[in-house]
């Protein structure tokens, strides 16, 4: 992926002294025309193409900034209630991300979720040992983690 941006903006930089315009928006057409190169040549690419990381990275920090809102607005719900209604239970959740960053990700991520906290981990089952507020809901939970988290790293890391 690295190479084939370094690529692109090399060839951005080459149309850009070719057309004699050192703008931005030289800039931007010459990216765009190296783009369209690209793609024309990516069977040569050992590697995919890299505007699809670039897409699920996008994703990946949408889905980041939308778990915060929700977060934020049901710990202010909580907060807010006159009474607590909370059955706080742990449980274990197995993950299928490979320790290192990957899990470092996926923790900061659980730890977004509204009424979820992460207390351990354990690289080596590659399990995650999560507190919930509402413990009747930790089916809901590990489905959303897996469907949205899980999916999204794995998206961005291993495509």
């Amino acid at each position: 992926m690295a190479f084939q941006l370094l690529l692109n903006i090399v060839i951005a930089f080459v149309w850009m002294l070719l057309m004699r315009e050192m703008t931005v928006s030289g800039f931007i057409v010459g990216f765009l025309i190296g783009l369209l190169l690209m793609s024309l040549m990516r069977r040569f690419f050992p590697k995919p193409f890299y505007p699809r990381k670039v897409w699920s990275c996008l994703k990946l920090l949408l889905l980041l900034l939308k778990e915060l809102v929700v977060s934020s607005s049901a710990v202010i719900r909580q907060i807010l209630k006159p009474k607590l209604d909370m059955t706080p239970g742990i449980f274990a959740y197995e993950t299928k991300l490979n320790p290192g960053w990957e899990l470092t990700l996926l923790c900061g991520l659980v730890n977004l979720t509204p009424g979820t906290l992460l207390l351990e981990v354990d690289p080596e089952e590659n399990m995650l040992y999560i507190h919930a507020m509402h413990i009747e809901e930790a089916h809901g939970v590990e489905k959303h983690i897996r469907s949205t988290f899980e999916r999204a790293i794995m998206e961005v890391t291993r495509s």
